[in-house]
C-alpha cells in the first residue's frame, strides 16, 4: 500500500478580523507562553543525565517539535491571509462574513455565518464558504432556494434572510 497522498487544495485564504485575532493570539501564546516554558522543562530534563532513557527530555523535544510546526503553519498562513472587515456594496446577497438565517422543509430555522476555513466552530454557527453549503449560499439572495448535496442526500433550505453585522 502506498503512503502517496494528493496534494490537499488550499483553503480559501479570507478570514474575519476575529479570527485573524484568534490566530494571532494563538501564535503569541505558543511563541511566548508555551515554548519558553517547554524549553526550560527540556533544559532541566537534560541535566538529569542519560537523555536517551529520560521521559522528560524525550516528551519535551516533542512538544518543541509540535509547537514549531504550529508557528510555522501560523507565520506562513497569517502571512497570506486577506482580512475582510467591509461590507459588501449589495448587502442583499450572500457573501463573505455573511449571517444567513436558513429554513428547511420543516420550518426549522438554522443560521449560519459565512467564514475562512481557519476559523470553522459548528457550535457557534460558524461555516468556511469552502464547504458544500457554503459554496451553495454565495452569491444568493432572500427568498432564494439553496440545495446542498450530502453524500447521496440532498437538502434544500430556503434564505429567510441575510445580514452584516
Amino acid at each position: 500500500m502506498s503512503r502517496y497522498r494528493p496534494p490537499r487544495i488550499p483553503g480559501s485564504k479570507y478570514i474575519t478580523p476575529e479570527g485573524e485575532k484568534t490566530l494571532r493570539d494563538e501564535l503569541h501564546y505558543l511563541w511566548k507562553v508555551k515554548r519558553p516554558e517547554v524549553t526550560q522543562a527540556v533544559s532541566d530534563a537534560a541535566k538529569q543525565g542519560d537523555r536517551s532513557e529520560n521521559a522528560e527530555y524525550i516528551y519535551g523535544k516533542k512538544q518543541l517539535r509540535e509547537i514549531d510546526s504550529r508557528v510555522r503553519f501560523l507565520t506562513k498562513r497569517l502571512e497570506n491571509m486577506v482580512v475582510v472587515n467591509t461590507r459588501p456594496d449589495d448587502v442583499t446577497k450572500v457573501y463573505f462574513g455573511a449571517w444567513v438565517s436558513l429554513e428547511d422543509e420543516q420550518g426549522e430555522i438554522n443560521q449560519f455565518r459565512l467564514v475562512g476555513p481557519d476559523e470553522i466552530d459548528l457550535s457557534k454557527g460558524y461555516v468556511s464558504i469552502d464547504s458544500p453549503v457554503g459554496r451553495a449560499l454565495l452569491g444568493k439572495r432572500v427568498d432564494d432556494e439553496v440545495l446542498v448535496h450530502v453524500g447521496a442526500a440532498e437538502r434544500s433550505w430556503y434564505i429567510v434572510a441575510v445580514e452584516y453585522r
